[in-house]
């Protein structure tokens, strides 16, 4: 790499980083404002329509562009059948990739919650927190899921527990599978990829690390695969389900890989 195209990957890197950090911080007390003045009934529509807003903008900073492929289905709402996001976790932008695309509320672990900024952010928009280290702290999580499920809010997650790098799909947990089926939601199976020498591919290395490789990138596609949604219910063999699911996610990441290219 060139003199200039260093001075050019850093000077991306300071803007991006500072840039996500503002974006953050500026929209935290409009949001919470709207929040407060929106009638009961609409919270959730609001909540929604803030989430999608902030991981559009977090994407066009990232030069982020968005392919997708199958059936984004519209927010669901209060008094309609809860959904629940599954796909491969690649990336640290995958949640402002599947934000962007669906909406709802995502689970992420515990720590989150403590970092400046972004952690206030994720408290600010009902993100679920689960330490899983801690069977108490998973229990709560699963009943918090299934909650919102029950309430009609699409729930956002990685069941495979963490950040892989490659196109693999690794055993997913079944705990939030089990919170679906009780709460007779919708599982809506996802692939992602993205081009394997972006910055945006994970590659075995620290969070920090990762960030600073996409914050130095220059502009990347992300594909997204969404496959039919998969009705759960009580009483289903959910061991056999969550195979299947994966299954399917496995064949939808494969069809990402032929969209967004090596």
């Amino acid at each position: 790499m060139s003199l200039v195209d260093q001075v050019r990957s850093s000077t991306r890197q300071a803007l991006r980083t500072g840039g996500l950090i503002g974006l953050t911080g500026g929209l935290i007390p409009v949001f919470l404002t709207a929040l407060e003045r929106a009638p009961e009934a609409e919270k959730d529509i609001v909540r929604d329509r803030w989430v999608r807003r902030w991981a559009r903008a977090l994407l066009s900073l990232f030069s982020i562009t968005l392919v997708v492929e199958g059936d984004a289905p519209p927010a669901t709402r209060p008094g309609t059948r809860g959904r629940l996001i599954v796909a491969n976790h690649r990336s640290v932008i995958d949640i402002g990739v599947l934000l962007a695309t669906f909406g709802g509320t995502m689970v992420s672990r515990d720590d989150v919650a403590g970092w400046p900024v972004l952690g206030h952010a994720a408290r600010a928009v009902g993100t679920v927190f689960v330490d899983r280290k801690s069977k108490k702290s998973g229990a709560a999580t699963l009943r918090a899921i299934q909650k919102r499920l029950e309430e009609g809010e699409t729930i956002v997650l990685f069941p495979e527990g963490t950040t892989f790098a490659g196109d693999e799909v690794h055993r997913f947990h079944p705990g939030s599978f089990v919170a679906a089926a009780r709460a007779n939601a919708e599982v809506l199976p996802v692939g992602l990829a993205y081009p394997v020498a972006s910055g945006a591919a994970y590659l075995d290395e620290s969070f920090k690390s990762h960030l600073g490789r996409l914050a130095k990138s220059t502009a990347t596609r992300a594909a997204v695969v969404v496959g039919p949604p998969i009705s759960m219910s009580a009483g289903m063999d959910i061991g056999t389900t969550v195979e299947e699911i994966r299954a399917e996610v496995t064949r939808l990441v494969g069809r990402a890989r032929e969209v967004c290219g090596p």
